[in-house]
């Protein structure tokens, strides 16, 4: 595990790299899911490095993986509604600049596809890859996660989580709370998005409990900057429910794209 501090906050950071990675390409910098980390994505960013011949990037945010806590994490230490824009418009710019990595190609689940989409919002990117992106809040989102909030606190949620945090309790708190949150009702990145200048490829599987297609279609850019990609039988996570297709899907995007 490697560690790299930001502000006093050390956060996990994992490196992928590989001897014919072609070294011109942008790098590949992967953004978690709101309950992920460097461990929850398994061994796709690597699959996906390899596929597309590019060096990438994988790191926990605060208070997930191996990263430092969030102390009193349901109180002071509560996120705001604007706690993506505050990683996207302060933490990523910084990780970044620590990491000497200019204009790389962000892939994004879920929270961390929102992320990306409001970094390059402000950022130079090569491309954004989004996938089940939250461009706003709708009532099957929060249908779910008030069922997620269930299952951990009486079924087996934390204890398949447990193994990939360091902090369970601040990992599944800092998220279920916010989203919970009347006053994150309102939530809706779409006037954002329309100020993306790099080409954009949007996955959304058809099966999602999450939230529909509307998180996809509503994202306002040109057809020929945005390309959406719906995926059969597929939940609120592609890169594990249909691995082949969207590898693929990524690959062939960034073979004219980026």
């Amino acid at each position: 595990m490697n560690l790299i501090e930001l502000n006093g906050v050390k956060l996990e950071v994992q490196r992928i790299g590989f001897a014919v990675a072609r070294q011109h390409l942008a790098p590949l910098v992967f953004l978690h899911e709101g309950l992920g980390s460097v461990a929850m994505w398994r061994d796709w960013p690597q699959a996906l490095c390899h596929a597309t011949g590019r060096v990438g990037w994988v790191y926990s945010r605060r208070g997930y993986g191996q990263s430092d806590t969030v102390p009193d994490v349901r109180h002071s230490g509560k996120l705001q509604p604007d706690y993506m824009h505050e990683e996207a418009w302060t933490v990523l710019p910084t990780l970044l600049k620590a990491l000497a990595i200019e204009q790389p190609v962000l892939v994004g689940h879920s929270d961390g596809a929102t992320i990306a989409l409001l970094y390059a919002s402000r950022y130079p990117v090569s491309a954004c890859i989004a996938m089940a992106p939250h461009v706003m809040v709708e009532e099957v989102s929060v249908r779910a996660i008030e069922q997620a909030r269930t299952s951990f606190e009486i079924g087996d949620l934390r204890e398949r989580l447990a193994r990939h945090h360091a902090d369970i309790d601040c990992a599944f708190w800092q998220w279920n709370d916010i989203w919970l949150n009347p006053a994150f009702r309102a939530f809706d990145i779409r006037e954002d998005c329309s100020r993306i200048a790099a080409p954009v490829l949007a996955l959304q599987g058809l099966d999602d409990p999450y939230g529909t297609l509307q998180q996809i279609e509503k994202i306002d850019l040109p057809d020929s900057q945005i390309t959406r990609h719906t995926l059969a039988q597929c939940g609120h996570s592609p890169h594990r429910d249909q691995t082949d297709l969207t590898t693929r899907a990524i690959t062939d995007f960034l073979t004219s794209a980026a």
